[in-house]
């Protein structure tokens, strides 16, 4: 006999859970909607199944819809499962293989790197899919996750974390769809991980004090990589918008540069204000072919934009100093912060970075352009003097 009768499930208006016996529970919300739960063990694991809503199910038959889930359990049937294959209009349940793809291609349309689409598959097909990719994806349980991820959580650590991020990012997307009970496991499965040690996330950059000689170097002979590596240090500017770069988003006249927002890593249009040895790169830059058809300011292979190992390749030749492309924007930040007055919200807003304060990035309106046309040449001057032919 069960501890509710029709008069108690009545009566239950307060949010909660009134509980009628062997795992039978009336669950009530704050809004005042009250369902039928069912808790009980499958295969040794604990499970919640919603039987439906007060307003469906009296409680005589949620009672009896309840003996029959468990009669189910006991012969080793998922209900849920079974419902499903019962429900013509229900899809078939996915392969993590099938459900990682789909989940890619309904997202890779707000993604703006066209190397983090790529890698993002990529990565997946070839970590996870060997272990687990033929599954189906609510089959998917942590100790599984856990296996794929060890054999490079100590000798790949940043392509394990973002392979475990894309692993949890498929199962809440097949949670979301219906296709699994409980969403994705990362939490247990970062316990089950060994510790991995502890890098500086940095950029190596060369000081700031050398790359006056090293701009001298690079002025000594011209090519489309050396060029651009000027520019992209004259300008602070980050290497996928300098390989980008179109003449028509160039005004030299008005000595500006915009980048659009779809080539900006923050997704808003950029003014990069251009000082005089900046606009001489550029002027060095035109006979390189520009046309109607070819806009790419440093081109590459057939007009396209260069490869971004080409310049860390400019890099490497010209200096034998540990240093990347990226490291170029510290360099300026170092350069701004100790050898000038302007404010750090100026030089922050000349590379381009997002205010992280919310509430005073709603009120900010200004760019801080002519402050930036003021910054940029200083960095010019300081970088430059004696390097430009």
């Amino acid at each position: 006999m069960g501890k509710l009768n029709a008069l108690a499930v009545k009566a239950a208006k307060e949010p909660g859970r009134y509980h009628d016996g062997d795992g039978l529970m009336l669950d009530v919300k704050k809004s005042g909607s009250a369902s039928w739960l069912l808790r009980v063990q499958v295969n040794g694991k604990r499970r919640d199944f919603g039987l439906g809503s007060l307003r469906q199910l009296s409680l005589s038959q949620a009672r009896e819809r309840a003996d029959e889930v468990r009669r189910q359990c006991r012969l080793g049937i998922d209900p849920v499962a079974l419902k499903r294959a019962e429900t013509s209009s229900q899809p078939t349940m996915p392969t993590f293989g099938e459900a990682a793809i789909m989940a890619y291609e309904e997202h890779k349309g707000g993604w703006r790197n066209a190397k983090h689409k790529a890698q993002w598959i990529s990565s997946l097909k070839a970590y996870a899919f060997p272990h687990f990719g033929h599954l189906a994806v609510d089959q998917v349980d942590g100790p599984a996750i856990r296996e794929s991820l060890l054999p490079i959580w100590l000798s790949k650590p940043e392509t394990a974390r973002r392979v475990r991020q894309r692993i949890g990012a498929v199962l809440d997307w097949a949670f979301s769809k219906g296709f699994r009970q409980s969403e994705a496991p990362m939490r247990s499965v970062g316990k089950g991980l060994p510790r991995q040690p502890k890098k500086d996330s940095h950029f190596a950059a060369l000081p700031y004090a050398d790359v006056p000689a090293l701009m001298a170097k690079l002025a000594q002979a011209d090519s489309v990589g050396r060029v651009a590596l000027r520019f992209l240090i004259l300008t602070a500017a980050r290497s996928g918008e300098v390989r980008g770069a179109r003449w028509s988003e160039l005004d030299l006249d008005a000595g500006i540069w915009t980048v659009p927002a779809n080539r900006m890593k923050a997704g808003k249009t950029h003014m990069v204000p251009l000082s005089t040895p900046a606009i001489a790169t550029l002027e060095t830059a035109r006979g390189w072919g520009r046309s109607d058809e070819h806009d790419i300011v440093f081109p590459g292979q057939r007009f396209a934009p260069m490869s971004d190992m080409t310049l860390a390749k400019v890099v490497r030749t010209a200096t034998t100093a540990k240093a990347t492309v990226h490291g170029f924007r510290s360099a300026f930040r170092d350069w701004a912060a100790e050898c000038t007055d302007f404010a750090g919200d100026v030089v922050e807003a000349a590379l381009a970075h997002t205010n992280t304060n919310r509430v005073e990035a709603a009120y900010r309106r200004t760019n801080y352009l002519e402050k930036r046309r003021g910054l940029m040449l200083m960095w010019a001057n300081f970088v430059s003097a004696g390097s430009l032919k």
